[in-house]
């Protein structure tokens, strides 16, 4: 839970696995479209799939399989026999030099904060193929329906950031027919007479936003006879009004090798549409990075954990809020060294009057680094010393990762908004000091379901890891009424 490594680092160790088992690109002019494997580290799996348009622009992912993360890849280029792209959530770039054949990269993976690494790449557009698949099958005959069951397990919620406003919820879509089913689109639309349009998602983009829970697979939207697949829905619209009350889907898909293309759609889905929480911010000061924050493609975003025999996102819209230095660093001197680190002692505050329900203290600090845990992680321990708090019928503040001994708090006292809750530390499920914050429905770290807010305001200086103050052109950008997305570096007012 909220920590900068579990979703930044172990990207440093990934074993790079692309099957590529029936891949439907077909070759582009400069061949890297489809699917390739490689390995860093021989630890953990990951699928590259790269697709191109008709005008030659390409999109692809990288799945991280075995952590269940599917991040998108930016800025995709090829130029002679240079292949290069970026994973801007990790800070994470890769340049190689393609063989003639385009069979074989031979490059380096470089991370934020961490040594250029090797890493080679193969096209493997064939492996995977069962000898069912080999034997061609009889073909799939028309199917008396689409096979597809869809729910969505949690009202759709919107919160306004930068400027926009996004619509935030899971399809969660099991495979009831006996064949193969790989989803090609789907379309969202206002669930109201007009019926609008809002949103699209196909191919790369489609691929990226679907996972398969408690599976390894090579193409996460093909799911197989009675497969659940999990599909993270972000709609992007312009101004909150437009927001509609409810809204349909049309999910399209392929059956086994049936020819045409079946659809399914679905019944309108009510919208939460009650104005989000206005809160103020936990913290002061200045260079705060929203780590892990609102994006779709976040550790946060995707943390679906089953508790009590229902799986839920508690950490839907959380932050690891982690301080910079000026320079852009985390930590000045020893790293080994909690107090070395600027987010370390910094005070908590109550982000708005309430009850506090949870208190959890004595548990001691972690040697920062990937790896490093003071306690086994459990339930009980994952969120180390913090605070969970009442502060509107259904809403709930968490606070976690405190210091040992510094929270000022306890269960049944009454708290004022901006009072000081305890101080920054590096406890639990956490790779160094910072402050993991969330809003959720239910008196539970994780068994409840995480709720959108928005501070009341807050100013933009920069974005990423490793931000320098001497980027800042401009001045910071002043937002109200939202929340910071993914990475970018705030600054909070001195007083609440």
């Amino acid at each position: 839970m909220g920590s900068r490594g579990f979703l930044l680092l172990p990207l440093l160790f990934l074993t790079v696995f692309a099957s590529g088992a029936h891949s439907q690109a077909a070759p582009d002019g400069k061949g890297i479209a489809g699917r390739w494997e490689g390995a860093l580290g021989g630890r953990l799996r990951l699928v590259l799939t790269i697709s191109v348009s008709g005008g030659g622009d390409y999109s692809g992912t990288l799945n991280s399989v075995d952590q269940g993360a599917v991040l998108p890849m930016d800025a995709i280029k090829v130029e002679g026999d240079h292949f290069r792209f970026e994973v801007k959530p990790v800070g994470g770039v890769y340049e190689g030099i393609l063989n003639a054949a385009r069979t074989e990269v031979k490059g380096t993976w470089t991370q934020t904060g961490v040594p250029p690494q090797p890493l080679s790449f193969q096209r493997n557009d064939k492996a995977g193929a069962s000898s069912e698949e080999k034997a061609a099958p009889a073909p799939t005959p028309k199917p008396l329906s689409a096979p597809l069951d869809v729910a969505v397990p949690f009202a759709p919620a919107a919160f306004r950031g930068d400027g926009k406003v996004r619509l935030v919820y899971e399809l969660h879509i099991v495979n009831m027919g006996h064949s193969d089913c790989n989803l090609t689109r789907i379309e969202v639309f206002a669930g109201d007479s007009s019926g609008k349009s809002l949103a699209t998602f196909a191919g790369a983009d489609l691929e990226g936003m679907v996972t398969r829970p408690g599976q390894t697979v090579s193409e996460n939207a093909k799911l197989g006879p009675g497969a659940i697949a999990v599909v993270y829905m972000w709609v992007t619209l312009d101004r909150p009004e437009d927001v509609p009350a409810t809204l349909r889907h049309r999910v399209s898909m392929k059956v086994g090798d049936y020819s045409e293309e079946l659809t399914a759609e679905t019944p309108p889905v009510a919208v939460s549409r009650g104005p989000a929480v206005i809160i103020s911010p936990p913290l002061r000061g200045d260079n705060w990075l929203a780590a892990n924050g609102p994006s779709n493609f976040s550790a946060h975003r995707r943390a679906l954990i089953p508790i009590d025999g229902r799986a839920r996102i508690s950490q839907r819209f959380a932050i690891d809020w982690v301080r910079l230095n000026p320079d852009g660093s985390t930590h000045q001197g020893d790293p080994k060294d909690n107090k070395n680190y600027r987010a370390y002692g910094e005070e908590i505050l109550a982000v708005a009057g309430g009850v506090v329900t949870e208190v959890k203290d004595g548990i001691p600090q972690n040697v920062p680094g990937p790896n490093s845990r003071a306690v086994p992680i459990t339930l009980e321990t994952i969120g180390g010393n913090h605070v969970l708090m009442q502060i509107a019928s259904g809403v709930y503040a968490f606070y976690a990762h405190m210091q040992p001994g510094s929270i000022r708090v306890k269960v049944g006292d009454t708290v004022r908004r901006g009072q000081v809750l305890g101080l920054v530390g590096n406890s639990g499920n956490s790779t160094e000091p910072h402050l993991h914050f969330q809003l959720c429905d239910a008196n539970s770290p994780l068994g409840s379901e995480g709720l959108p807010y928005a501070f009341a305001s807050f100013e933009v200086q920069g974005h990423g890891w490793g931000w320098k103050s001497s980027e800042s052109k401009g001045g910071a950008e002043k937002h109200e009424g939202e929340m910071p997305l993914e990475n970018e570096v705030v600054r909070f007012p001195s007083a609440p």
